[in-house]
């Protein structure tokens, strides 16, 4: 944020909110990109064979195990399902990469980084 603040010419005292300035600039947010990062890593495990060892987790009994105290942690799998039911997406989708891809992308300006 505080590249972009210093893009738009603002300053933290000035008080305009973050997604004010996302918005300026046409930014996506960080909670979008990072949907779009994990549905892109389940199409690639999902493509792969059943005996990769990247599909193992798929078979990993989680009922066993007792979790700590306190709020539940999310495991990787109901993540992604809730991802897949806000974009409205199936597991057959995945077959189809023109399809799948045009309905996880994030729009938003991608900045280029200056290799050194």
């Amino acid at each position: 944020m505080r590249m972009l603040r210093w893009m738009c010419g603002c300053i933290r005292r000035d008080k305009i909110r973050n997604e004010a300035i996302r918005n300026r600039l046409g930014v996506a947010s960080m909670e979008d990109k990072m949907r779009e990062s994990r549905l892109r890593w389940f199409r690639h495990v999902k493509r792969r064979s059943i005996d990769a060892p990247v599909r193992r987790c798929e078979s990993l009994d989680m009922e066993s195990l007792r979790r700590g105290r306190g709020r539940p942690k999310k495991y990787w799998g109901e993540v992604i399902r809730q991802d897949m039911a806000l974009l409205q997406l199936t597991e057959n989708m995945t077959l189809d990469r023109r399809v799948w891809r045009s309905r996880i992308n994030v729009e938003g300006i991608v900045f280029p980084v200056a290799i050194i």
